[in-house]
């Protein structure tokens, strides 16, 4: 077997792989189709308003921790039935801050806690769980930094609990600063895709969903009956979700109820949340698909876990296709190939069925849905940069290597007038390595732009484009700020 041949096999696999986990983009269509109109019913009682606990998982969050009290504070809810855990880690003027908003709010009549913990043991999981042992409510909403629930969260919520059976309700991400640039509006054109197509249909056809860590709320029974919260994945939220599932408990996710959270507005704060949940979720995979598929959940669930666990796998395949599509230019132009590579004309499925997935998502949500669609050649483009980053946390994942927490940080960025560069965490946040390997791949895919270019392989100049483009801008972003650091430090 030649070289060439080799080449040849080991993209056939990549793309195979790659077809498989996009075309099933196509399955998420068929149930919405089938279970678009079907609507969630609630149960309306005259059972008194039960006592629920907010807790505020938080570190290091001197910009926004004070707009996150303020939208708790003014939620619809009687006062004497609301407590709220502020579960402060933070070590820096946070911590100053958060005590003296407490303290306001005390005055005004608010059951509201300053938590404090010697050390972050266990992450977030580890002072979500602190926090339960002082919970006095039956339930738990829980809101990431970030967020800004509305005042009617929980009259929305609520409700679905009136089904003993309900362990957690689920609203929809809303965003507060899609438009403040081109990275935000193609992370919400992603996180739509999520929550309105993955979300809604695994939900009504019923399949296991994910509480997505924030913006929920939580029956505390089922906390509990799930084994409550770990800290061996860094996504505590799908693996307690999972658990929870497994034991029998019902989850509710609410398209068309929203709670607004600022996307990150800069790379390397996103490729560290992407790294996090990229590695949980191969962690959870290997913890728990083992229980899934020993359980006596329908074939059905078990197939659809195993999509939803173990999507991330596409990454190192996304960059394995990039690296070998510029020698197949020259193979293609040097060998006796043509039948194979008219067969490969079958994976542009993978191409139609995520394009699909995606303009439902836009369209079910957005009028103006077709100027977001726009966007998905750049949302396909930044995919594939993200591989070098995503698959090192599938690579970590699989090797169970373990890694620290590291929380996305906020800058309270919502207006295209706003400013990074004055942000304290700006100067904080570290360039990932994986920059510089990014750069070296965008020279290399550029090769493979001129190659097509010069052997009129119009079919593949747009992947390659998109492959250099992805790369070239993703470790151009990483190091732009950093750049403008050091000369702020020089002047």
């Amino acid at each position: 077997m030649t070289i060439d041949e080799i080449v040849l096999i080991v993209y056939i696999l990549a793309l195979t792989v790659l077809m498989i986990f996009a075309s099933h983009g196509f399955v998420m269509l068929f149930y919405h189709r089938k279970y678009g109109k079907h609507e969630h019913k609630n149960t309306e009682n005259d059972d008194p308003v039960k006592l629920v606990t907010i807790q505020l998982p938080l570190y290091n969050e001197l910009y926004v921790i004070e707009r996150l009290i303020d939208s708790i504070c003014e939620i619809d809810y009687p006062k004497e039935k609301l407590e709220i855990q502020v579960l402060d880690d933070s070590t820096d003027e946070t911590v100053e801050l958060v005590a003296r908003i407490v303290e306001e709010k005390q005055a005004l009549g608010f059951d509201i806690q300053h938590i404090r913990r010697e050390n972050r043991k266990g992450y977030k999981a580890g002072a979500l769980k602190e926090g339960l042992e002082y919970a006095k409510g039956e339930f738990i909403a829980i809101f990431d930094a970030d967020f800004v629930p509305k005042k009617d969260f929980l009259q929305n919520t609520m409700k679905y609990f009136n089904n003993t059976n309900v362990g957690m309700v689920q609203t929809r991400w809303e965003h507060l600063n899609e438009d403040y640039s081109i990275l935000t509006k193609i992370q919400a054109l992603a996180l739509n895709g999520h929550f309105v197509i993955e979300q809604t249909v695994r939900n009504k056809a019923g399949f296991f969903i994910n509480f997505n860590g924030t913006g929920g709320i939580w029956r505390k029974e089922c906390i509990f009956d799930a084994g409550n919260w770990e800290a061996d994945t860094l996504t505590e939220d799908l693996d307690l979700s999972y658990r929870a599932q497994l034991k029998g408990w019902k989850f509710i996710f609410l398209r068309d109820i929203t709670t607004p959270a600022e996307l990150p507005s800069e790379m390397n704060a996103l490729k560290a949340q992407q790294f996090r949940w990229t590695k949980g979720a191969m962690e959870t995979a290997k913890k728990l698909l083992p229980l899934v598929w020993k359980s006596d959940q329908p074939i059905r669930v078990k197939l659809q876990s195993t999509f939803h666990l173990t999507n991330n796998i596409v990454f190192p395949f996304i960059l394995l296709a990039g690296i070998l599509n510029v020698p197949l230019i020259f193979i293609k132009n040097a060998g006796p190939y043509d039948q194979f590579f008219n067969f490969m004309s079958v994976f542009v499925i993978a191409f139609i069925s995520s394009f699909m997935f995606y303009l439902y998502a836009q369209k079910d949500v957005h009028t103006d849905w077709r100027k977001k669609i726009a966007l998905f050649p750049l949302f396909m483009a930044g995919s594939m940069g993200f591989a070098v980053n995503n698959t090192r946390a599938v690579v970590e994942g699989l090797l169970s290597k373990k890694s620290e927490f590291v929380r996305t940080p906020k800058f309270k960025v919502e207006k295209k007038t706003d400013s990074l560069l004055a942000n304290k965490y700006m100067e904080k946040t570290k360039v990932d390595p994986s920059a510089f390997v990014e750069m070296v791949l965008a020279t290399y895919c550029f090769i493979g732009v001129g190659a097509s270019i010069y052997f009129l392989e119009i079919a593949a100049l747009p992947f390659q484009l998109m492959f250099f483009f992805g790369y070239a801008s993703v470790s151009y972003l990483s190091l732009k700020n950093s750049f403008f650091k050091s000369k702020k430090a020089e002047n």
